[in-house]
């Protein structure tokens, strides 16, 4: 899944961005002029959103993007713990609000959850078929029987999966695989693609034409 950070402290920036790279395509930044700039670019599922940042305050980003129907999650973390703060980021428009400092673990929960809910499920595993994936263990299972896949693999299979049988777009899947600013090898897509079928059942993953790929609830 793909994430945008939006951190201004240096140490704490590099920290985040190396827990969740574990887990996650991650695009960091460390003001808004920047944040509004990736945002514009790519398909985000998640923006974690510091509040108090060099070229303004986040809440008034979040309330600008809310007013422009944006409905992508955005869990606010931030070291303002006032309860007028928290409420006036919830009532602005975020979907979480997460007070500095905390442990890296409720912070991944807090991600998962916001995952979940906008792939409209409470389910912690997501299943098509007899295809599932945990993503608290980054595990997918075929019949129950545990997968073995490579990084860039799970990348692409977990945005399938989230998105049940709904198509992706190419340009969604490519997101994963590179993120922005980096070069875009769409035939590295295919590869992918190919060995995943290898994998799961070839008629598992249908090609859409002129979008992407679906996976297919067998």
């Amino acid at each position: 899944m793909y994430l945008l950070l939006v951190e201004d402290d240096l140490n704490l920036g590099n920290a985040l961005h190396k827990l969740l790279r574990a887990q996650f395509n991650v695009d960091w930044v460390r003001n808004l002029a920047a944040a509004r700039s990736r945002f514009a670019a790519a398909d985000y599922d998640v923006v974690l959103l510091d509040l108090g940042l060099p070229d303004g305050d986040g809440v008034q980003w979040l309330e600008a993007l809310r007013a422009e129907g944006c409905q992508t999650p955005v869990l606010i973390v931030s070291a303002r713990d006032q309860l007028d703060d928290r409420v006036k980021g919830l009532d602005t428009g975020a979907d979480d609000y997460l007070v500095k400092p905390f442990e890296p673990e409720e912070l991944l929960a807090r991600i998962r959850a916001l995952l979940r809910r906008s792939a409209g499920t409470a389910q912690p595993r997501f299943t098509v078929g007899a295809l599932s994936y945990a993503p608290d263990t980054q595990q997918f299972c075929l019949d129950e029987r545990p997968l073995s896949l490579s990084p860039q693999e799970r990348g692409i299979l977990a945005v399938l999966v989230q998105a049940g049988e709904k198509p992706v777009s190419r340009e969604r899947l490519l997101q994963q695989l590179y993120g922005l600013g980096e070069g875009v090898d769409s035939n590295t897509l295919e590869v992918r693609i190919h060995a995943l079928r290898r994998q799961i059942g070839k008629d598992r993953i249908e090609t859409v034409r002129g979008i992407g790929y679906r996976l297919v609830a067998l």
